[in-house]
């Protein structure tokens, strides 16, 4: 259950944050005017979100079972592949992600009321979504016959839209370059559970091989049904019986990817930029030796 209302918090905090810019922004500038084309593109990309929710949830339950693990372990790859972009790329954006989106919403402002609502839904639209796959992925691996999955993400969403009202309104101050860098970290450590059991479902899907293969089995010591073995699974989706894939692949996503996140330099700060010719260009040259 923790791990989703991670997921809830993390993702709606992110989208929290964007709507509020935008709406800060108008109504600083005394643009009020454009604020209905604004909710109207922020309106339409959460329907879209949930519509997506749906269309994979109660889609895939008319599909056989070998075809529900191929599509649920296929699904989870992905997720895992656009939450890992998200969390550097936001690791990475955090400092200046107010003067980008001001800068999005002047262009649309010059443009007209279409612009607007293109610009609205975009900025919400992509975290919508990539919400709804990564949550269903993330139920679909923590699922353990309860609602607690889904509870855990509604209380997240539910702290994410309350931690954005006050952050609107002034009352909360948030750093959130170390916010999204540790709550990115956790994010990683939930995705690496979701990858690993994502290939246990195309394993069971018969698209990989290596079912009966187990690196261990510790259900004697861990029942799955335990309350310390719920817990395990619905913090770090575990599983006391994994296969040789499973461990593998967790431990070659977690490590090199944490890693990269918290490395100092390179592609996970965005220090150390190579910079262009035009920027090296740019600085002022020593006068040539007499």
């Amino acid at each position: 259950m923790f791990s989703n209302y991670l997921i809830g918090l993390r993702e709606g905090l992110e989208a929290s944050l964007v709507v509020c810019i935008l709406i800060a922004y108008l109504v600083k500038t005394d643009r009020r005017d454009a604020l209905k084309p604004i909710w109207i593109g922020i309106g339409v990309a959460v329907l879209i979100a949930m519509g997506f929710g749906c269309a994979l949830e109660f889609g895939s339950q008319e599909l056989t079972f070998e075809a529900q693990e191929a599509l649920g372990g296929s699904l989870s790859i992905v997720a895992v592949g656009l939450v890992t972009w998200m969390v550097f790329w936001m690791r990475r954006t955090a400092r200046h992600l107010k003067t980008e989106l001001h800068g999005k919403l002047d262009a649309a402002l010059a443009m007209g009321t279409g612009a607007l609502v293109a610009t609205a839904f975009l900025a919400v639209g992509r975290e919508g979504l990539e919400t709804a796959l990564f949550v269903w992925a993330s139920v679909h691996a923590a699922s353990d016959g309860t609602p607690r999955p889904l509870v855990g993400v509604a209380l997240g969403l539910a702290t994410a839209v309350f931690l954005g009202w006050l952050f609107y309104r002034g009352a909360l101050k948030i750093n959130l370059a170390k916010f999204f860098t540790w709550t990115g970290a956790m994010l990683v450590v939930v995705a690496a559970g979701v990858l690993a059991y994502g290939f246990h479902d195309l394993q069971e899907a018969d698209w990989v091989p290596g079912l009966m293969n187990l690196a261990f089995d510790i259900s004697g010591t861990i029942p799955p049904d335990s309350w310390y073995g719920t817990l395990l699974k619905g913090v770090f989706n575990f599983q006391p019986d994994p296969t040789v894939l499973q461990i593998t692949v967790w431990l070659l996503y977690l490590i090199p990817t944490l890693a990269l996140f918290f490395a100092p330099v390179g592609f996970a700060s965005g220090k150390g930029k190579v910079k262009t010719p035009d920027e090296q260009g740019s600085r002022p040259s020593k006068a040539p030796q007499a």
